[in-house]
């Protein structure tokens, strides 16, 4: 009689083996010149640009949160990836960093091989969008410790700056410019107050496509969050004076651009000078959420904002906009801690 096999127990090290075949294509279109290893050994192998006189590593790790669960819904998971990518690499380029390479873990319960290379294809996406390699992850087969067809991300991403190129606020004075860059919808943030809303409240299906709205829901809520990592590096190139970035995340506007300002300043900004995607009104329509708390909970349009001297203002934006962002300047910096809004049109359940 034949014992119990590993696969018996739900661990299957043959689909394993033929998820990493079906990766090392993906892995392999994002390679850096820096890159000393391939995929499928212990460790990733990195090197430092040549030509660096101080380098310093930029680290960020991030997941995709319940964005998750609109996926496992839909049954879509080739954006996903991106969106962790996204999340991490955007982090990372705030401080004037280019991205060097980006490591996940993909955990379920039952192994997908398909549904799994799907994700990583968009995390090797997400990769080349950002022009970092993806040098590594693990792939963990957990038997009954998530429900059937679920799985979980996380990210890991490294970037290098010269030390004294890097960016940190500490030279940003009042009256310096503030642009807004925008996003590309939700991103991957206030997911849960989502789904409370539209799913739970409004009872919408998927593919519907709401009043105001313009497509089906499942194509506003997957849409990927957007990289920028191109465009950090096209006002770079342009040695514009860049002295401050935030990533709009969780917390929304209000609680990241004080993150990378002197604490005795702050920026007033005019919310007419940005176009706030349609599924934002929605979701405030429909769940009667007030107009702070809808600045809390997302970024209501904008994923990146950029703080540079009034004189760089308008060849910021054109560079930004040249590398294909929509930019605008929204505000300006203040001597009052905090963020202020020029007021805004408040929605009103129906």
């Amino acid at each position: 009689m034949a014992g119990i096999t590993y696969k018996d127990s739900g661990v299957d090290v043959d689909a394993g083996d033929e998820l990493v075949e079906r990766i090392k294509p993906f892995a392999a279109r994002t390679r850096i010149p820096e890159v000393l290893s391939g995929v499928g050994g212990f460790a990733g192998l990195c090197g430092l640009p040549t030509g660096m006189k101080d380098p310093v590593l930029v680290s960020g790790t991030d997941g995709v949160g319940t964005k998750l669960k609109l996926a496992f819904l839909a049954d879509r998971h080739d954006t996903v990836g991106i969106d962790l990518v996204a999340m991490c690499v955007n982090d990372v380029v705030t401080t004037g960093a280019r991205p060097l390479f980006f490591l996940d873990y993909f955990a379920t319960g039952k192994l997908d091989v398909a549904r799994t290379a799907s994700v990583i294809q968009g995390i090797a996406k997400g990769c080349e969008d950002a022009g970092c390699a993806l040098l590594g992850g693990e792939t963990a087969e957990l038997p009954g410790f998530y429900a059937p067809g679920e799985y979980d991300l996380a990210g890991f991403s490294v970037g290098v700056v010269e030390r004294s190129a890097i960016i940190d606020g500490k030279r940003v004075a009042s009256g310096d410019a503030v642009i807004g860059v925008a996003s590309s919808g939700l991103h991957s943030n206030g997911y849960s107050l989502v789904r409370k809303v539209l799913l739970d409240h409004a009872k919408l299906a998927l593919d519907s496509t709401p009043d105001g709205l313009g497509e089906p829901l499942v194509d506003a809520l997957l849409r990927p969050t957007r990289i920028y990592a191109r465009a950090v590096r096209a006002l770079l190139d342009a040695t514009i004076d860049v002295r401050a970035l935030s990533h709009i995340t969780g917390g929304g506007l209000p609680g990241n651009i004080p993150r990378v300002l002197p604490d005795d300043l702050g920026v007033a900004i005019d919310a007419s000078k940005w176009t706030r995607p349609a599924i934002f009104d929605l979701v405030q329509r429909l769940g009667g959420v007030s107009e702070a708390e809808m600045r809390r909970a997302f970024n209501i349009g904008l994923g990146l904002v950029v703080v540079v001297p009034q004189s760089d203002a308008s060849r910021a934006v054109d560079a930004l906009n040249a590398a294909g962002e929509r930019a605008s300047i929204i505000g300006r910096v203040i001597e009052t801690p905090g963020v202020e809004f020029e007021d805004r049109v408040q929605f009103v359940a129906t």
